[in-house]
């Protein structure tokens, strides 16, 4: 007898449920690549995902790095300080927007790239060895739902 307190459930396999298992895997990605430069450069991960952003972007704000690497602006202002209390980047007030604050590397900053530049490549090699032929397909898939995710996110769109 079905007691009226508790409402049948539909059928839910958290193993095959798609955002669940994304989460997972970035994760575990994640946190395989901080290992390696965490041991090797004393880097965390928010502070990798500032420098990466400024060696793709350039002179970036704090706002356009939170809402890149998806981070809070908080994470990426303690990383961006830690940064530049190490000499790796340079803060300056945006001159069209006062209240925006741009980053920059510094050469120390690039010189750190340059070193840990390769040691991602390497990562993303064992990655696409991991897929074999179907990374291709994976990585079709995973730019459809992020272009996907981002007309969702754009309430412009």
């Amino acid at each position: 007898m079905e007691d009226q307190d508790d409402p049948a459930l539909p059928g839910f396999d958290l193993d095959r449920f798609t955002p669940y298992r994304l989460s997972v895997a970035a994760e575990r990605a994640s946190e395989g690549l901080a290992r390696l430069y965490r041991v090797r450069f004393g880097i965390s991960v928010a502070e990798w995902r500032v420098l990466a952003h400024l060696e793709h972007s350039g002179n970036v704000s704090v706002r356009d790095i939170e809402a890149r690497v998806a981070l809070e602006k908080s994470k990426v202002s303690r990383a961006a300080s830690r940064l530049e209390a190490a000499g790796l980047i340079a803060k300056a007030v945006d001159p069209a927007d006062r209240r925006l604050v741009q980053l920059s590397l510094t050469p120390k900053g690039r010189a750190l790239m340059a070193e840990m530049l390769p040691v991602a490549l390497g990562f993303q090699e064992e990655i696409e060895a991991r897929l074999g032929d179907a990374f291709a397909g994976f990585e079709q898939g995973l730019q459809r739902l992020l272009d996907d995710m981002e007309d969702k996110d754009d309430p412009s769109a």
